[in-house]
């Protein structure tokens, strides 16, 4: 006859704790990566530079980060890295290759999958192409601590979409009226999608301090008098030719210059806890591909 004692109870009521707080343990491991959307309202921002320096630095603190450049058709985050992908988003798209077998490791560790260049359908997706999209890269969320999205200039379809998932944005802009107004466009467009979005800004290219600081504080007075919002600052980083010169060497400038001002500036700016804190409720792009409907 089985004997069943308070002791029996007590050890079952310790197995069921230990079961749950394991359940609860795997369910935090298997979260989906966070994601982070890079973007500017015009081209020539240095958008990719920022995000492509970004993704590497977050690699070296020991994450797995993936970078996705969704310049529409003409990417270029590849010749940033050094990098000569077999495969693109456009492969991904036509179902050519699957999404994790596209993706390549660049230096310092960090992952790429690489955008179209002059891909016709990346350029101006439908709501079909960009749902068989989204679909086919939501396993990539499952492998990666951080996704470092790279938009293509501008307010694209995809771009919006995304924007309208992700929890966290980073605005790239310099200081130039024209520049700071596209930038102004596209945080008025994300909020319009997306009000709860947590936005970063970065002023790029600066001559100096007092430029980036008066920036900055142009943008917040016309965010603040029309959208009662503004995002938070990350930081600025300086015009230096030691960006130049990594672009030639086609190796992040945080890697083949780690001492120059663009490069300690980009490590304060890769040091942001939004980047630490952009996860959403649900995967992103499942919930961008509900953004579609």
């Amino acid at each position: 006859m089985l004997n069943v004692s308070r002791f029996d109870f007590g050890q079952i009521r310790a197995l069921r704790r230990f079961r749950d707080a394991d359940r609860r343990i795997r369910e935090r491991t298997d979260q989906a990566a966070r994601v982070v959307c890079v973007a500017s309202g015009k081209g020539g921002t240095g958008k990719s530079v920022v995000a492509t320096n970004l993704a590497v630095l977050r690699a070296r603190r020991g994450e797995k980060v993936l970078l996705v450049d969704f310049d529409s058709g003409l990417a270029n985050a590849h010749l940033l890295l050094g990098l000569a992908p077999a495969h693109d988003l456009g492969d991904v798209l036509d179902g050519r290759v699957r999404a994790p077998d596209a993706v390549v490791e660049g230096p310092a560790g960090v992952h790429l999958l690489s955008g179209g260049v002059g891909q016709p359908a990346l350029c101006n997706p439908t709501r079909r192409e960009l749902d068989r999209l989204y679909r086919a890269l939501e396993p990539l969320e499952k492998e990666f601590d951080l996704i470092v999205v790279d938009h293509g200039a501008g307010m694209g379809y995809a771009t919006i979409t995304q924007l309208a998932a992700t929890s966290t944005m980073l605005i790239v802009a310099n200081p130039e009226v024209t520049s700071l107004s596209d930038a102004y466009a596209i945080y008025k467009r994300a909020l319009g999608v997306n009000a709860t979005i947590r936005a970063g800004l970065i002023i790029n290219r600066a001559p100096d301090e007092r430029s980036a600081l008066g920036a900055r504080e142009k943008f917040d007075d016309v965010a603040q008098r029309f959208l009662k919002n503004t995002p938070e600052f990350v930081g600025w980083i300086p015009q230096d030719d030691a960006v130049g010169r990594s672009v030639n060497l086609r190796l992040p400038a945080c890697l083949s210059d780690p001492d120059a001002a663009a490069s300690r500036a980009l490590f304060a700016v890769a040091a942001w806890n939004g980047l630490d804190c952009a996860r959403t409720s649900s995967a992103f792009f499942r919930r961008a591909r509900r953004a579609l409907r």
